[in-house]
């Protein structure tokens, strides 16, 4: 009877191992991409787990909003591995993971149903091993999407047709991260091989290579030579990661302003005349152009990997940073976090 007995509570229990596992799971959780929905009212956040958690804005924002607003509307399993990258067109929201990217619309996924609308698997020779698509990047100009990978190459592909169009090869490590020059129709990736590369879409060619760890004043040896951040103004780029977080003019190649934050940055953009920055340690940090941090915000996940702006609602203009945590911290004045929103 004991035997019977043992089985009989060995039956109980496996809701609460579903339980105990989910919060294993939660306490272990990095969020490694955010997008915004083109209406701007819901956020759609990756995780580690091939998860994508679709939270609704409206409620989380609202007057009357409970811990049950802060929770996601619904989550699905997108990918095998981490979901490393999410971009949102006017309609879809697109995924990447090992290998392979994936299309889901926004307007099913409001409804909270998580049909696959297509997906895609660059060809990646005959590697043994499949790599990974870290970084996504829209053209909006000519309805392509352009891929950061894990075989060193940046893959461009046509919304329009979902065919791979080229193919840019430079890099002698894998890709972290991708800035656009709509103005003048280039692109330009970050690499774990230290250099940063720009590229003319249009040819397909490599216009100019920055070996930005060779410059001592950036330079960081005990990080490593990695470009894990970069983003762009016309003339001017920012980027960091081994490297120090630095404000560089293109044109001249000269890095103008360095920027004394510690740990290495994994996330830098533009907003007004700011640069925020975040990577290392539970903080934004304020730059200002000359040089100066202007101040450092405290935030929830020990390390940031994605932070983002809503510009697509001015009612629901909100700055939201996520990485290694279940919790995306939610700043509607970017001085200080609001409150935060929790993969459940």
């Amino acid at each position: 009877s004991s035997r019977r007995d043992c089985a009989c509570a060995f039956k109980m229990s496996a809701p609460m191992q579903a339980e105990i596992q989910r919060r294993l799971e939660l306490l272990h959780m990095t969020i490694f991409s955010q997008s915004f929905s083109p209406c701007g009212k819901y956020l759609a956040a990756g995780n580690n787990y091939g998860e994508i958690g679709i939270f609704s804005l409206v409620a989380a924002l609202s007057i009357e909003a409970t811990e049950e607003n802060q929770r996601p509307l619904f989550t699905f399993r997108a990918h095998d591995g981490p979901v490393y990258s999410l971009v949102s067109t006017s309609r879809q929201l697109i995924s990447s993971g090992n290998g392979d990217i994936k299309a889901w619309n926004w307007n099913e996924l409001t409804k909270k149903t998580c049909k696959e609308a297509w997906n895609r698997r660059p060809a990646f020779g005959t590697r043994l091993d499949i790599p990974e698509i870290n970084n996504l990047a829209l053209n909006q100009k000519d309805n392509s999407l352009l891929m950061a990978c894990g075989d060193n190459t940046i893959q461009a592909m046509d919304l329009e047709n979902g065919v791979f169009t080229h193919t840019l090869k430079g890099h002698k490590d894998y890709v972290h991260c991708l800035a656009l020059r709509d103005a003048y129709k280039e692109c330009i990736s970050g690499s774990e091989d230290g250099t940063v590369r720009l590229w003319d879409l249009r040819s397909a060619d490599q216009v100019q290579m920055i070996e930005v760890y060779k410059y001592e004043e950036c330079a960081r040896p005990q990080y490593g030579k990695w470009i894990g951040s970069l983003c762009t103004d016309s003339d001017w780029m920012v980027c960091g990661g081994g490297p120090a977080l630095t404000l560089w003019h293109l044109r001249s190649v000269t890095p103008t302003t360095v920027y004394p934050l510690q740990g290495c940055q994994q996330q830098a953009m533009y907003y007004q005349d700011l640069i925020l920055a975040a990577g290392d340690g539970p903080r934004i940090s304020h730059c200002q152009i000359n040089g100066d941090v202007k101040t450092q915000i405290p935030c929830t996940p020990p390390s940031v990997y994605s932070l983002l702006i809503n510009e697509h609602s001015q009612e629901h203009k909100v700055l939201t940073a996520a990485g290694s945590s279940s919790s995306i911290d939610v700043f509607t004045n970017f001085g200080y976090r609001a409150f935060s929103l929790h993969f459940s």
